[in-house]
């Protein structure tokens, strides 16, 4: 039978005690982030913030109104992760970004781009027909502003033809749309129909 901690040496009751306080310190101290980790709380707390219902109007009026916004974007980005197709955000964000890098800093960039979104198999890779690929290919070795303008044309045209539209039905877009409530318009249609009674007067 065991005869409980009294059996136990004291040094082992003290070597169990010092464990169990480091272990329970350790569990109490916040890990340290990570770049990536404070970027995503960060992207995370952008999301959260809501859109002026004008702005969300004009997002349903065009694509570029949407791209052209930041929350529209951030909005827009959400909605491709829960289709899991963000990379053709990414890809275009990072053709925007890539435009306004220092010219010492493109062939560098360039490279970056090409092997996260545009080779084949590559971890973020976005859907370019091979010929596209290639010429892209060719751009970069040769570096210039506008070496991923063709792929970021065709990769803009495919959300704004494809993702853009199921955007405009989602689930998402329709909960940050302005909604009239059916009790004010059920009192504005009364006022409709009451007036109509009067004469229109």
């Amino acid at each position: 039978m065991c005869k409980g901690l009294a059996t136990l040496p004291a040094t082992c009751l003290k070597s169990a005690k010092d464990i169990k306080h480091k272990l329970s310190f350790l569990l109490q101290k916040p890990e340290p982030q990570t770049a990536d980790q404070k970027e995503a709380k960060e992207k995370t707390a952008a999301a959260k913030r809501v859109p002026d219902p004008s702005e969300v109007e004009k997002w349903k009026e065009s694509f570029s109104h949407v791209m052209s916004s930041e929350m529209g974007r951030t909005v827009f980005t959400s909605f491709l992760r829960s289709e899991f197709s963000q990379e053709n955000v990414d890809f275009w964000i990072a053709c925007e970004d890539f435009k306004k890098i220092q010219p010492s800093q493109m062939a560098a960039r360039a490279k970056q781009i090409y092997q996260q979104f545009v080779e084949a198999d590559a971890p973020n890779e976005v859907n370019l027909d091979a010929a596209a690929r290639e010429k892209t290919r060719q751009e970069v070795e040769n570096v210039s502003p506008s070496c991923f303008n063709e792929a970021q044309k065709l990769i803009y045209t495919l959300m704004e033809k494809d993702s853009y539209r199921r955007f405009l039905k989602s689930k998402l877009l329709q909960d940050l749309s302005p909604k009239e409530t059916s009790a004010v318009k059920k009192s504005s249609d009364w006022a409709d129909n009451r007036q109509a009674l009067a004469g229109g007067a």
